[in-house]
Order: structure tokens, then C-alpha cells, then sequence
């Protein structure tokens, strides 16, 4: 059969020769320097014509795939010729080239057909093919396959398909627009999950060639589960106590519920289903792991507690809710309100003990230890704290008060709670004493006394008193005056309240008019000091007269 096809090649070229154009035709994938045909003989040369004549391929810039044999005239391959990548989408493969003959100055076109060879063997662009079916598709049901190719021609290209495997899946193939087949794989028998999640099946596919080529490819179908299953919580309450001082981004609790579905049905997202506007604003629930995370600092003062409902719901709608409490516990982070609601700035020295110099009020916004709060007064002041009503204090005189001692205080009280560390707050009370007249003038000296010239002019200063008064203001202003006093053991006459003069302002005592020592040579006199509140002192003064020769002798 071959060399009859060959010979009516060569009839065929011998006829074409005569009309400038040859034909032939080579299987694909001969090797370099293969015989396609008898250039010379189809052309009526001679080899030596051959060779004097220049008969040669005629080169064009492109890929020769033909030369002619210098010494046998025969048209051959230049290079192995693969038809699929020549002529990947076409059904008949010619390829085109000239010859010239330089001695007859002619040019012949030569024709190749290049003809297939059973050289591929069908393949699928994946080998490892993946199906997804519920359980509860319908027996009859068509899914369409991915398609193998071959690029061959003819009987060698792709005929058929096989499936093997497993008695729940058979194969149907359809055929396409241009003839092409088209497998489909249909669902023969009802699908049980719970028995078999996964199917392994084997498609074959086979070309027409002499031997047959095959490919395969690995059919995996995984039964996916009906949504017959709700999410479950772990627990139906949550509960968490958090401190009030957790940062902002800490992850409080997380909710975890499972569903016993696959796949998208066993897929849960959480969201909150009720919740409070505040509590909205200070948790943040993440959908896929279910973490609640804070979003603003919490405040025990404000807030204690906080109850919010989460749902877990998968791929199919179906859902489960959970209880979450949220217990924020107190944390020391409010120092003690310290108020002065009501106080003196002036109290009197001789306010009887326990008189109210000041009403405070304190407060702690904490709670439990952390808002328990004691109150003290810093230092050793005569005044003492106690309670009131509440959480009022009163600032007490715990003693007698003493302006002369102390004239002002500044009290410090001080509030402290139970937490710990302890925070504290004060508060200072100006409080300023009052005189009272509880002081009489004392006298720099008991007795004073001077010595005096007589003559010495009116005017003279004898000498000056001076007493002094612990008390405040007009309490403290003294006035003198002579009170009484003896001239020669007799009580003090008009006449020597004439002679001295006390200036009741500054204690100086001076003469009026001039001693005389032969008249009187002493005097005691009386000093009274009294303060403006009437309290009194005395002091004595004595006056000595000293001679002067003033009187001549008398005969």
C-alpha cells in the first residue's frame, strides 16, 4: 500500500513538473536529511546538470525545512518538521518553497503535505479535577467535565471517553457546535454524605491511532453536607469581670460557637443581635473569631455592668444565641472629694470647746474599700474632727484657744481612702482668732524712782512708765494717770498733783513748777495703767529732791 502511494506521488510530480509546480508529501517528525522526493527525475535533470546548473532551494530569510542533495537530486528534510507546531489549527499542513534552476533560469514551487502522525496521546489541562456536590443533588444531574486535546489530525486525534471509579457516577457525552465531544458526568445514584465524603473517579480519554494513545485525569468529588445542623454555643452565658483601667484593644472574651455541617453550612459568623447603644459604642464583636474587644475605656462610676445578646449564624441562615455580662470591676482611680460646705474665718479666744468652725463634705466616687474615706487634720492644732451626718465632717475647737499664743491657723484637713495605692485630697481652713480682753497691763518695772535737782524748771522730765498690754487693739491701748501718793508719810496733796504732770498717752511724768528740797524732799506717787477693756495695773514711783546751796546763811 505504501509503495503504491508512493509511486502515484510520483506520477503526480511528474505531471505537475510539466507545469512548473511539484507536489509531495512527508509524515511529521522524520529526521533531518529524510527523502521527500526525486527533485531531478520529476524535473527531467541530469546530476551532472545538477551540479553545473545551480539548482538549489531558493532561500527567503525563513526556517528552510527542505534542501536538494547535491548528489542524488532528491528533495530532503533540513530540519525535523513537527506538524502540530507548524500547523497547530490547521487541518491540512502544506508547506511552501521554490526551486531554481540558474542554468535554465527557471524557478519551480514545490508543495509538502505534511501529514500526521499518531505522535500525542490525548491530555486534560489538569490532571487532578475537583467536583463539589451536595448531598441531596438529584440523581440524573449533569455536570459538565473538562475536555482533553490532542493536537493531532484525523483517526489520531480524540475519539473517546471512559469513566471509571465508582457506581454513584456515569458518563455522558454531548455533542458540540463543531462536533466536538463533550463528556458530562452524571450523578447516577443519591449521594450520602455521612457515608462516603468524598468520591474518587478516573476519566480516560482516547485517540483513533494504531495503537491507541491515552490520557487520564483524577476525578475528586466532594460530597458537601445539607445544612440540617445550627450552630451551638459552648455555653449559653458568658460572663467577665474586667477592671475598669484595661486598655482599649484588649480582647475581654470570645464567644465560640461550632457547627457540625461542611463547608459554607458549617461556616459561623458571629454578630451582636442585642445590644445597648452605649454598649455598642465601647465593644467591638470580630465576625469570624468571635473575640469582643474594647473600643473605649470603660468607667465603673458610670457603669458596672452591661448585658448584650450574640448570634452565631452559618452559610444557611440557621443561628444559635448567647448571653454575654460584662462586670466591670472598680479600680482606685478616683481621689476623695473633699468640699468645704460651710466655714468661720473668725473665731473668738475664748470660744468654749467643741464650738463648729467648719462643716465639710466628702465624698469618693469608688466603691468598696477603694471609696471608703478617712479624714484627719495634719499637725498639733487645737481642733478636732467629727462626724456629722453622712459623710459630713465637723471641724471642732477641741481646747481653749489663745490668740496671744497663736493669732491664725491654716487647718489642713485631709481625706484618704481605703484603696491601695491610697489616694488623698485636702482642703485648708483659714481661721483667724479674735482678742479678747483677758490681759491687764503689766508695769516694765513695780517701783520706779528718780533723782532731781530742786529748782529744775516746769517741764522737767522726772521720768517715764511704761506698761504693755498682750491683748489686740483697743484691748491692748493703755492710759495713765496718778492715782494716788504720799508727800512725809501723809497722802499725796493737791499741791504735788500740781507739781507733776503724768501724759497719760507715753507714761512721762514732768514737772509743772520747780522743786524745793527745804519745802519737800521726797515724793511717792501712784502710777494706774487701765486698758481699753477696764482691766488695771499700779506701779510706785519715787522722787528724791536733791539740795541745791539756794539760801544764804540767816543771822
Amino acid at each position: 500500500r505504501r509503495q503504491r502511494a508512493l509511486l502515484w506521488a510520483v506520477l503526480l510530480a511528474a505531471w505537475e513538473a510539466a507545469w512548473g509546480q511539484l507536489r509531495y508529501s512527508v509524515p511529521e517528525e522524520m529526521p533531518k536529511g529524510s527523502f521527500v522526493g526525486d527533485v531531478a527525475k520529476d524535473l527531467g535533470l541530469q546530476l551532472p546538470e545538477i551540479r553545473d546548473r545551480g539548482v538549489h532551494i531558493l532561500d527567503k530569510g525563513r526556517t528552510q525545512y527542505f534542501a536538494v542533495h547535491g548528489k542524488t537530486g532528491h528533495l530532503v528534510t533540513a530540519e525535523r518538521i513537527d506538524r502540530e507546531q507548524l500547523c497547530e489549527s490547521v487541518q491540512q499542513c502544506v508547506l511552501r518553497c521554490e526551486l531554481i534552476v540558474e542554468g535554465q533560469m527557471q524557478v519551480y514551487g514545490i508543495e509538502v503535505e505534511i501529514t500526521d502522525i499518531n505522535d500525542n496521546a490525548p491530555s486534560f489541562k489538569e490532571i487532578e479535577l475537583e467536583e463539589t456536590m451536595s448531598e441531596t443533588t438529584a440523581p440524573g444531574s449533569r455536570f459538565p467535565l473538562a475536555e482533553a486535546h490532542d493536537p493531532d489530525s484525523g483517526r489520531n486525534s480524540l475519539q473517546s471517553y471512559e469513566l471509571s471509579g465508582d457506581e454513584h457516577f456515569s458518563l455522558a457525552v454531548q455533542a458540540g457546535p463543531g462536533g466536538d465531544q463533550r463528556p458530562e458526568l452524571v450523578l447516577a445514584k443519591a449521594l450520602d454524605r455521612e457515608e462516603a465524603a468524598f468520591h474518587e473517579l478516573v476519566l480516560r480519554a482516547m485517540d483513533g491511532g494504531d495503537p491507541a494513545r491515552t490520557g487520564t485525569a483524577r476525578i475528586r468529588v466532594t460530597v458537601l453536607d445539607a445544612n440540617d445542623n445550627s450552630p451551638v454555643f459552648s455555653q449559653a452565658e458568658y460572663t467577665v469581670r474586667v477592671a475598669e483601667d484595661v486598655p482599649v484593644g484588649s480582647v475581654l472574651v470570645t464567644v465560640t460557637a461550632t457547627d457540625t455541617d461542611e463547608g459554607l453550612n458549617g461556616h459561623v459568623k458571629y454578630s451582636f443581635h442585642r445590644i445597648s447603644e452605649r454598649a455598642s459604642k465601647l465593644f467591638q464583636l470580630e465576625s469570624k473569631t468571635g473575640e469582643i474587644t474594647l473600643k473605649e475605656n470603660l468607667d465603673f462610676e458610670e457603669i458596672s455592668s452591661l448585658e448584650m445578646e450574640v448570634q452565631a449564624r452559618d452559610g444557611g441562615e440557621l443561628f444559635d444565641a448567647a448571653k454575654v455580662t460584662v462586670s466591670v470591676t472598680d479600680v482606685n482611680d478616683n481621689a476623695p472629694e473633699l468640699t468645704i460646705s460651710s466655714a468661720l474665718t473668725e473665731i473668738s479666744e475664748d470660744a468654749r470647746s467643741g464650738t463648729v468652725v467648719a462643716l465639710l463634705h466628702v465624698q469618693d466616687r469608688d466603691s468598696g474599700a477603694n471609696g471608703e474615706v478617712r479624714c484627719s487634720l495634719d499637725g498639733d492644732v487645737p481642733f478636732r474632727l467629727q462626724s456629722s451626718h453622712g459623710s459630713y465632717y465637723s471641724v471642732v475647737t477641741a481646747r481653749e484657744l489663745d490668740r496671744e499664743q497663736v493669732s491664725e491657723y491654716n487647718v489642713t484637713v485631709r481625706a484618704a481612702d481605703g484603696g491601695s495605692p491610697s489616694l488623698q485630697s485636702s482642703a485648708v481652713l483659714a481661721l483667724r482668732v479674735l482678742d479678747v480682753n483677758d490681759n491687764a497691763p503689766v508695769f516694765a518695772e513695780e517701783r520706779y524712782s528718780a533723782r532731781l535737782a530742786e529748782n529744775n524748771a516746769a517741764g522737767a522730765l522726772v521720768l517715764t512708765v511704761r506698761a504693755t498690754d498682750a491683748d489686740w487693739g483697743q484691748n491692748a491701748r493703755v492710759r495713765y494717770r496718778l492715782s494716788e501718793g504720799r508727800v512725809r508719810g501723809a497722802p499725796l496733796s493737791s499741791y504735788a498733783l500740781h507739781t507733776f504732770l503724768l501724759d497719760a498717752e507715753s507714761g512721762s511724768i514732768t514737772l509743772q513748777e520747780a522743786l524745793d528740797f527745804e519745802e519737800t524732799s521726797t515724793f511717792s506717787l501712784a502710777v494706774e495703767a487701765k486698758d481699753g477693756g477696764g482691766l488695771v495695773a499700779h506701779c510706785k514711783v519715787e522722787v528724791e529732791v536733791l539740795d541745791v546751796n539756794d539760801n544764804a546763811p540767816e543771822i
